[in-house]
């Protein structure tokens, strides 16, 4: 397989043609130095020159994709559920704890009686 590997976008940010992988996905793993085999560990369907042509994009156009990452990394320090979300997720954990207490209750009731569940 002998297909030429670019940087394009098909409208979720700068990514591969060969794949769905964008610039952005690769970002994290530049800044920490991974190696290609750490990549490779992470992200299997990638190839060494799939990554060296993400990795030249990013040399070519840091200030542009470290803008991009800079605002990346504010909108998701600032996301937030939707208020039902939050009420979905309260009342959630409040029947988890009711059914937990209920759960020592019947454990309690059971050793009381000498009626131990085994298992």
């Amino acid at each position: 397989m002998n297909k030429t590997i670019k940087i394009v976008d098909r409208g979720c940010g700068m990514q591969l043609s060969t794949s769905r992988i964008t610039v952005q996905d690769l970002v994290p793993y530049f800044q920490r130095q991974c190696t290609y085999e750490e990549i490779l560990e992470i992200m299997p369907t990638l190839s060494v020159d799939e990554i060296q042509a993400v990795e030249q994009y990013v040399q070519e156009n840091y200030e542009a994709v470290m803008n991009q990452d800079r605002l990346i990394r504010e909108r998701n320090a600032q996301r937030r559920n939707a208020p039902h979300i939050d009420e979905i997720l309260r009342r959630g954990g409040e029947k988890m704890a009711a059914l937990r207490d209920e759960l020592k209750k019947k454990k309690r009731s059971q050793e009381r009686n000498g009626d131990r569940a085994s298992g």
